[in-house]
């Protein structure tokens, strides 16, 4: 321990990483820098500079990153169509690699010698931290409490706090839910949550009105896209942020954008968590839809394998390899033409789609249409039947000539 002199911790302000600075201090007796992400916490950045400075860290900074989380790390994860288990938007996923690598390039301008994270040992977020620390600074030793120390629960952390008098905000032992939260989404894990038998309580929703709640009329949106990317709402051209806080206030007010899952964790375990992610689940809806117009049978197939891959890679924290980043390229590629415009209707939890245009649609209403046109003989058809079905028929007749061979004997 003697050798590490200054630690870089991902300091989020929660129960674990506001002890965590102090437990640094007394069992090595370094310098700890707290490097804290702004990547769309809201209030929860509140205040957190004076209470990592009363902590103990040596120094605080807060860097805004949410314009990259969202154009380099949300917005081509949703053109890929990345979904885990078919149902999670990866919001706390995706959020890890950008946080972590930014840990890290503060963590080589300070000139410190390691990297601390709160993350338990039970979740996936400490293999999503240390698979960015191995990419991108190898060198660097990884701390990490939860397996080194002897808290073993929240009551023994505040247990912690109370002793060595460290401020912790509005926590306390009351409190029913974890949670983490970005631009993205919120996730809600404990409390209720935990008997998989219980419906969760509404008063646990943060970014969605329940639908019921949500007005009884119709909200029409259009979003355009240029080569899978979002880039206007409503004929108004924004950027991603912008973009992504106006679609999360519309499936906020339209009872938008819950799930609910049993997901296999990466180490082993299955775990029930509750997420609201209102303009993802728009988005995911509106670019499902734009595939389907724009892409050939083939390659909507392949994406759709890929994406299945992509979301995997995500979870498990390998976003900085090159598989993950050669598959999102295919897509790019593959999504060259996904350009156009979703008309969409938002209506008490409901997404109803209304219209759809682009130059590059291969939907054609002549080809599409019962009545015959130049480019379709209906004629055709038969000769095309008779090769496609041709295995049938033959195979069909082996085996009625096997079952009467065998009846005669």
């Amino acid at each position: 321990m003697s050798d590490i002199k200054k630690i870089a911790l991902a300091y989020s302000g929660g129960l674990d990483t506001s002890i965590i600075i102090n437990w640094l201090k007394e069992n090595y007796n370094a310098e700890v820098v707290a490097i804290c992400t702004n990547v769309g916490q809201e209030e929860e950045l509140d205040g957190l500079e004076k209470r990592a400075i009363k902590s103990g860290a040596s120094k605080f900074y807060c860097i805004d990153i949410r314009k990259e989380f969202v154009e380099d790390y949300i917005f081509p994860m949703a053109m890929c169509g990345a979904l885990y288990e078919g149902k999670y938007l990866l919001g706390t996923s995706i959020a890890r690699p950008v946080q972590a690598k930014t840990q890290v390039e503060y963590a080589l301008k300070e000139g410190c010698d390691a990297l601390s994270h709160g993350c338990t040992g039970k979740g996936n977020d400490q293999v999503r931290f240390e698979l960015t620390y191995k990419a991108l600074a190898p060198h660097l030793k990884v701390i990490a409490p939860w397996r080194i120390w002897d808290i073993k629960s929240r009551e023994d952390a505040i247990s912690y706090a109370e002793k060595h008098n460290i401020d912790l905000g509005n926590i306390s032992r009351t409190k029913l839910y974890s949670r983490d939260r970005n631009i993205w989404h919120i996730s809600h894990e404990g409390g209720e949550l935990e008997d998989l038998n219980n419906r969760p309580n509404e008063d646990m929703y943060i970014l969605t009105k329940s639908p019921k709640n949500a007005p009884d009329k119709e909200t029409e949106i259009e979003l355009t896209f240029e080569s899978g990317i979002a880039v206007s709402l409503n004929g108004k051209k924004m950027n991603g942020v912008e973009l992504l806080t106006v679609l999360n206030k519309l499936g906020n007010e339209n009872g938008i954008g819950r799930t609910d899952i049993v997901e296999n964790r990466l180490v082993g375990m299955k775990s029930h968590g509750v997420y609201e992610t209102p303009g993802g689940t728009i988005l995911y809806f509106a670019l499902k839809e734009l595939r389907m117009m724009v892409l050939d049978k083939d390659s909507l197939r392949l994406i759709e394998y890929i994406s299945t891959l992509y979301a995997d890679l995500v979870y498990n924290g390998k976003y900085f390899t090159h598989i993950r980043k050669n598959l999102e390229d295919l897509i790019k590629k593959l999504m060259k033409y996904a350009t156009g415009k979703i008309k969409l209707v938002l209506y008490k939890g409901n997404i109803i789609l209304t219209g759809r245009l682009s130059d590059y649609s291969l939907y054609n209403q002549e080809l599409a249409s019962f009545t015959t046109g130049e480019l379709y003989s209906h004629k055709d058809a038969g000769g095309f039947i008779n090769l496609f079905g041709l295995q049938v028929g033959i195979e069909s007749q082996i085996h009625h000539k096997n079952k009467d061979i065998k009846n005669e004997k």
